[in-house]
């Protein structure tokens, strides 16, 4: 890692151990220095749940339209629930491991491919979209801010730029299918009104399965 990017990269540890908890370990899938990484803060009595963000990927602006509203740099964030195992044996196995995969491969999308993400956003696994691990039928996501962090963990504002952390909720392909056919709003709502918020439960029920009267 550059001194310019440990410079970028040392106000956001800061900033989530301000507003979430001790950092208590790095995930990376490359030695390259200026790779991206997934940032833990474990679960705790206060806060019985763990947090992975991701560190990296607002090194660079995104290439955001002209005239769009939306953060040039980013971070993403993924809740888990406290029995999710992620001792050093979670990356052999990939039902646990997935939601990192998931965070390192959407934080690289616009390094990739000049692309960007914002709020409501949603991205399939693939083409047509696959299931995240064999454990889930999860194909997918949308990014939405959290509702499980404080408000103050939203932005953190430096001198020269402002970082917006976006959570990673996870679909499936006919959630995906619902927002393309009736838009983001649609979707929203019958996710808030099922009570899914984000965190992430590889069983959770499908809102827009045919028993929910979507289709």
């Amino acid at each position: 890692m550059t001194e310019d990017q440990s410079a970028l990269r040392a106000p956001i540890t800061a900033h989530i151990e301000r507003h979430l908890g001790p950092i208590k370990q790095v995930f990376r899938e490359s030695p390259d220095a200026s790779a991206i990484e997934i940032l833990h803060v474990a679960a705790t009595t206060d806060r019985p749940v763990h947090t992975l963000i991701t560190s990296g990927m607002s090194d660079q602006a995104m290439a955001i339209p002209a005239g769009t509203d939306s953060p040039e740099h980013l971070e993403l964030m993924t809740t888990l629930p406290q029995v999710w195992q992620l001792d050093a044996q979670a990356p052999r196995d990939a039902t646990w491991y997935w939601p990192i995969r998931q965070l390192l491969q959407l934080a690289a999308l616009p390094r990739q491919s000049n692309a960007w993400l914002g709020w409501g956003h949603t991205v399939p696994n693939g083409e047509p979209p696959q299931p995240l691990a064999s454990n889930t039928k999860l194909c997918g996501a949308i990014i939405v801010p959290s509702l499980l962090v404080p408000t103050p963990f939203y932005e953190l504002k430096l001198a020269r730029r402002t970082i917006a952390f976006f959570s990673v909720v996870p679909l499936y392909q006919e959630e995906l299918a619902l927002k393309e056919r009736e838009g983001m709003k649609a979707l929203l709502e019958k996710l808030i009104d099922r009570g899914i918020r984000d965190l992430v439960d590889p069983k959770r029920r499908n809102v827009a399965a045919k028993r929910f009267g979507v289709f």
